[in-house]
């Protein structure tokens, strides 16, 4: 959807004019700024530090959205699937687009991950299925017990990394 017009007063005379969706920098100083096709404001209308905390790696290995994340060093940082089966493999963020093995992957650090499905509102622990989350924490020797979040619905999980913990 195009940016909304609005009046304004150019050069003595009252001209249409587009509302700016997103921000290229001081070039749009002045400029009044329109929400854009979701109905919020451009991440780049805010002040550096505001907005989702991210950073861009390279997975290590195909990545669905939704999948939970680890990021280990491998010449570099990369991310892979956060898997409870196994000791270091605990989740530190989420992806919420696919990406394939060797590609870069936005990684959120915090908030919600909209890209799961069935989750039971409640508690949320990773599980022995890699890169998923459920209700049920795993139990076996050996797996590892990490709080994710809250599932706030069957498709959306505020994530808030816990302390994994390993079972004897």
């Amino acid at each position: 959807m195009a940016a909304k017009k609005i009046l304004r007063f150019v050069g003595n005379a009252i001209t249409e004019v587009f509302g700016v969706q997103a921000s290229t920098g001081a070039a749009n100083a002045g400029d009044i700024v329109s929400l854009d096709d979701s109905g919020r404001l451009d991440m780049s209308m805010m002040p550096v530090g505001m907005g989702a905390d991210t950073a861009v790696i390279a997975s290590s290995e195909a990545l669905a959205a939704g999948d939970f994340v680890n990021i280990w060093n491998s010449t570099g940082a990369k991310v892979r699937k956060a898997d409870g089966t196994v000791s270091g493999k605990e989740a530190h963020g989420f992806v919420l687009a696919a990406v394939t093995s060797g590609a870069n992957a936005t990684v959120y650090f915090e908030g919600t991950n909209t890209q799961v499905s069935g989750q039971t509102a409640g508690p949320v622990f990773l599980q022995t299925t890699a890169g998923t989350a459920g209700a049920t924490a795993p139990s076996a020797a050996g797996n590892v017990v990490q709080r994710l979040g809250i599932a706030i619905s069957a498709t959306a999980i505020n994530f808030e990394s816990g302390v994994p913990v390993v079972l004897a």
